[in-house]
């Protein structure tokens, strides 16, 4: 369980970094894997504190430029707790950043290796038809509207739950504590509402069709 955790945390990161060709994604050894989701963490981690450093600035400018007032400094106040709440973000993406290669040394690593990849090879080969899935059961919403992060962890949830045999319930936990961990504020709650009606919907299709198959009385 341990190994395949890990192995999804690394699909998920590294899906925007390595390259999405079923053929060019089993050439991939696990330091690539590890260095692609690394890269994502670091990446988001500048960007995050590029925002709270833009935020601060905006503070400092609301400030000097007015007169002292007390809507001013408590707009300025939200500003400055804002930056304070995406440094966290970036500080917690750097520590995950660290963990990773511990994590994968106290696992099997080849074990790793082979689910990340099964993973990801079945969103890149199949990902149309998860896309479409996916829209069917978003209310007044589309895949590709999606914050990236979402979209992936949704399309990872689906290959696990429809190509690679995992229970409904343990896809689900999973995905939603990936979306804890990496998406917004609502996310996960996002993520398990859309998982949960598409395991519905798959529930009333398989009915139908044993419907359709069975003898008629």
């Amino acid at each position: 369980m341990q190994a395949r955790r890990i192995a999804r945390e690394l699909a998920l990161l590294g899906m925007s970094q390595l390259p999405d060709r079923p053929e060019k994604l089993q050439q991939q050894d696990l330091d690539t894997l590890l260095q692609a989701a690394v890269q994502t963490l670091t990446l988001e981690a500048r960007d995050t504190l590029e925002s709270a450093a833009a935020e601060l600035q905006r503070s400092d400018e609301r400030l000097v430029a007015s007169d002292i007032q007390a809507t001013d400094v408590q707009g300025a106040r939200t500003m400055v707790q804002d930056a304070i709440a995406l440094t966290q973000t970036a500080i917690n993406r750097l520590g995950m950043a660290l963990e990773l290669p511990e994590f994968i040394q106290l696992t099997n690593r080849k074990a790793v290796r082979n689910f990340a990849l099964e993973l990801l090879t079945n969103v890149a080969q199949q990902i149309d038809t998860i896309d479409e899935q996916l829209d069917q059961v978003m209310i007044a919403w589309q895949v590709k509207r999606l914050a990236r992060i979402d979209r992936d962890i949704l399309r990872l949830a689906i290959v696990d739950i429809q190509y690679l045999g995992t229970p409904d319930r343990v896809a689900i936990n999973e995905a939603v504590e990936l979306s804890k961990r990496y998406s917004g504020d609502e996310g996960h709650r996002f993520i398990n509402g859309v998982l949960r009606r598409v395991v519905n919907a798959n529930a009333r299709s398989s009915r139908m069709a044993a419907a359709d198959t069975s003898p008629s009385a």
